[in-house]
């Protein structure tokens, strides 16, 4: 298959595209290199597949109209997966437009460049901050999700809404992927893993939010790879057993899904800290603060529906997880 992976820079976007690569797929690779955070980790990233002689890679923000259009009729593309997206919850309290541009603006040029050329199956990123206020637990997609608590957490719902309108009328299949708090080698700076083993390896403080009385539903990135080459291969169906007087929020009469892709075993944010020091070997000093605006105490993934349908079976550990992201840690950044 031709699969354009936009975002294909960035953390699960760039390990997408090497396993996609490894099974003889065909592999164009979009991203605009921003500087939400170091763009030599990004470059670093892309040097693992950007020699391959299935791989092109091209620097271009999905928020640019034209580019878009003109890379879709030169390529012919067979599917599309869309990881392109400004992340993060509380940078969206900073700079909210960047949310608008990227994750709303740019995924309707996506949209409109999929059903304009018959693309087969568009499966895109979406996230577990959607819950927001949310407090039944395990989180499961046939539960509303009407009240989201930040701007990169209401872009996400209406990238679940949009595509559903494309499948509606104009039968793309798209499939949503809710990811629950992906970790592991060459990943995000500004998540908690990567905060927290840089600032114990220098010494200083952590800070940790909501006083430590979180739990997170972590999930390793060959998981969430797993889960996201399975939903690619098998596009969206429509539900014929859909109900408009008892409408189920995962699914519809149109080709359109949405899942849930996480590790469905929730741990302690303090026991993940203290997996790390001993991983580490090294104490952590720790600036216990209140919970964060836009955050959410608790995340935990109800993955059955991607379990029946694909056999998906997350496997990595936390341990497992964390001792593979600091083995990288410690290598690239050459740190003792």
């Amino acid at each position: 298959m031709k699969i354009l992976v936009t975002g294909s820079a960035g953390f699960i976007g760039s390990a997408l595209s090497i396993k996609l690569l490894e099974r003889g797929d065909t592999v164009i690779g979009i991203d605009n290199h921003n500087d939400y955070y170091d763009t030599k980790l990004k470059e670093a990233r892309l040097k693992r597949h950007l020699n391959h002689s299935n791989y092109r890679h091209i620097r271009m923000s999905i928020e640019n109209r034209e580019s878009v259009d003109n890379l879709f009729e030169d390529e012919k593309f067979d599917v599309v997966v869309n990881l392109a997206a400004q992340a993060g919850v509380r940078y969206s309290m900073k700079n909210p437009f960047a949310y608008i541009n990227s994750n709303i603006v740019g995924f309707a040029n996506i949209l409109e460049n999929c059903r304009n050329h018959n693309i087969k199956h568009l499966v895109y990123a979406s996230t577990s901050s959607v819950y927001g206020a949310n407090t039944k637990m395990p989180f499961s997609e046939h539960d509303s999700v009407n009240h989201p608590l930040s701007v990169y957490a209401a872009s996400k719902k209406s990238n679940e809404l949009m595509a559903h309108v494309y499948s509606y009328l104009y039968q793309l299949p798209t499939t949503g992927l809710r990811f629950f708090t992906v970790y592991g080698p060459w990943g995000r700076p500004d998540m908690a893993l990567f905060k927290f083993t840089k600032n114990i390896l220098e010494g200083k403080a952590i800070d940790v939010f909501n006083h430590g009385k979180h739990t997170r539903d972590f999930t390793y990135i060959s998981d969430i790879v797993e889960g996201l080459i399975k939903s690619l291969d098998n596009p969206a169906t429509s539900n014929v057993e859909w109900n408009s007087n008892q409408p189920d929020p995962a699914t519809s009469k149109a080709p359109w899904r949405i899942y849930n892709i996480g590790n469905n075993n929730p741990v302690q944010l303090m026991d993940y800290i203290y997996a790390l020091e001993k991983i580490l070997e090294k104490k952590a000093q720790i600036n216990f603060l209140p919970l964060q605006p836009g955050d959410v105490p608790d995340t935990y993934a109800d993955v059955n529906n991607l379990k029946k349908k694909f056999n998906y079976q997350p496997s990595t550990s936390v341990i497992e997880g964390v001792s593979s992201f600091v083995k990288w840690y410690k290598d690239y950044y050459k740190s003792d």
